[in-house]
């Protein structure tokens, strides 16, 4: 693996041979399907359950949720570890449907590389682009798998294209398709000079492999007809003139993606795709905090949270912090400091994910992520270092798009209901706001499955039924400035205001119009539309 900065030590072994990553997609590109046969090749799981069969074999393993399951789409990110040849992968499953971008936005801080999964119909569709974008804002290098090959597909040249121009990276053919659709053969690989070919009868079947010296080998006529063998040969060698070669430096830069092609559902492709991973991905990386970068090979442990996941288990409620491990080699009943409160943590009982079992993890290493069951004392962007006050930067929030008032269904409840609502927005998954006059709470979304999610969330981990209803707000934004500033603004326009559940001011906004005037009348306050997950 090639180390960017030439002056660095290089990594503890433990450390050097983990890759952590995130799957990145379009909803129903096959993500979910591709990361079930990772878990299947990594050992981790049997038989792979399919996302959408029927009765209990629908029960997906990295879906726990029960809407995931009743819908078939992954809504929480999560995340899971297991080994693969030499490599130990962390792979943290984003979801998919835009409506939890935000999730997505916050899970892509915590990885060091992205693999990006394409259906060989639809090519490169909105949701894939904006997730992109993310990646290229952090320089994440990407690797792609083309899915869904055993469908009727685009032309190769057309996909390859397309992610060039959409997305401006150099592409890569790692391995070539041998016919699309109901003639998908298999692909050969381009990097071995092998064969795979497709097994279509048994699906968890690792692909066979055939070791071929180059495509003039008489080898292939045994194996390929001859109309897609001579379809092959040509393409191929237009592939090799027309597009630029493998160059491991610039995919770690995320300048170059290398494409893979496949049909997970069939598990082929995938574990050449693994096999990639292990070679071209990043080892942990150093990590942006204030007031110095983290560097993973540093003997001291530092990590941070970038998710919370309430009510993991209904029968408990608990609380779980993901945590990326930054640097160091944590043990079980380690004493942290908790940097935001300065208090020391013992971390007693962290968890590894495997898919929707957990263990007890006895040991973590840099670019590891574990669970760490609280009572919420840990939050989004806290920081847990061995005693350095280190704050990890770059994990954003942003503002809601879509703004309505709740209400609890039996108004005597309206205490649980604010406890309820706390909980969720400290785990992320919406942002509440307090307005200072009047009651009631202002839940916000960036999309309106959340309200859904939400809804049957309170309904079924606190037993409180919840109405929506439309706000007059249609947007929030935080208000920063010096503090006799935002009183002036605050006391002004109190019907506009709010408390997020930090306690940090917020403007509600209605028309884009009431943005301008407090742009023009209180220069010395600015509205932001982020507010980074700091304390």
């Amino acid at each position: 693996m090639l180390d960017t900065a030439s002056n660095r030590p290089e990594l503890p072994a433990e450390i050097a041979r983990r890759r952590t990553f995130a799957i990145i997609s379009h909803p129903d590109a096959g993500k979910t399907t591709l990361t079930e046969k990772f878990l299947l090749y990594g050992g981790a799981i049997q038989m792979a359950g399919q996302v959408r069969a029927k009765g209990e074999a629908r029960r997906t393993r990295s879906d726990f949720m029960k809407m995931e399951q009743d819908r078939g789409i992954s809504v929480s990110a999560s995340a899971m570890s297991f080994d693969f040849k030499t490599f130990r992968f962390n792979l943290v499953d984003t979801p998919g449907h835009s409506d939890f971008s935000e999730d997505t936005y916050r899970t892509l801080t915590a990885v060091d590389a992205a693999v990006m999964v394409i259906d060989g119909a639809k090519g490169v569709e909105s949701q894939t682009q904006k997730l992109f974008e993310v990646c290229r804002l952090r320089d994440l290098p990407i690797l792609t798998f083309c899915n869904k090959m055993d469908r009727e597909s685009r032309d190769t040249f057309d996909i390859i294209d397309e992610i060039q121009e959409n997305l401006a990276i150099d592409v890569t053919p790692a391995s070539w398709p041998i016919g699309v659709g109901r003639d998908f053969m298999g692909c050969y690989d381009l990097i071995r000079d092998r064969l795979e070919l497709m097994d279509r009868a048994d699906r968890n079947k690792v692909a066979e492999s055939i070791a071929i010296e180059g495509l003039d080998d008489p080898k292939l006529a045994e194996h390929i007809p001859d109309h897609l063998l001579e379809q092959l040969r040509e393409e191929v060698e237009m592939a090799r003139e027309l597009l630029p070669t493998l160059d491991p430096q610039a995919v770690l830069e995320g300048h170059m993606t290398p494409i893979w092609f496949g049909s997970a559902i069939n598990s082929f492709g995938v574990k050449e795709l693994m096999d990639g991973i292990g070679t071209y991905g990043p080892e942990p990386q150093p990590q942006s905090a204030s007031p110095r970068q983290i560097l993973p090979e540093e003997s001291k442990v530092a990590g941070f949270v970038f998710k919370v996941q309430a009510n993991m288990d209904p029968k408990h409620r608990d609380r779980v912090a993901f945590l990326r491990m930054a640097s160091g080699h944590f043990k079980r009943g380690m004493k942290l400091t908790h940097v935001r409160s300065k208090k020391p943590m013992a971390i007693s009982n962290p968890v590894l994910f495997l898919a929707a079992d957990r263990e007890l993890a006895d040991e973590a290493w840099a670019g590891d992520i574990i669970g760490i069951p609280n009572h919420g004392q840990l939050r989004i962007g806290d920081t847990l270092t061995e005693g350095e006050a280190l704050k990890v930067t770059g994990i954003p929030s942003f503002a809601p798009e879509l703004l309505q008032t709740v209400r609890a269904g039996d108004p005597l409840k309206a205490k649980h209901l604010e406890k309820a609502l706390m909980q969720f927005a400290e785990e992320g998954a919406a942002k509440v706001f307090k307005p200072m006059i009047g009651s009631g709470f202002i839940v916000g979304v960036v999309g309106a499955l959340q309200f859904e999610v939400l809804g049957s969330r309170i309904e079924l981990e606190y037993g409180l039924p919840v109405r929506f209803e439309a706000s007059q707000f249609t947007s929030a934004r935080w208000v920063h400035g010096a503090k006799d500033a935002v009183d002036k603004l605050v006391n002004a326009n109190k019907q506009h205001m709010a408390e997020d559940n930090d306690g940090d001011v917020v403007y509600l906004t209605r028309l884009q119009w009431d943005i301008d005037r407090i742009d023009r009348d209180y220069p010395d306050v600015t509205l932001s539309a982020t507010k980074e997950m700091m304390v």
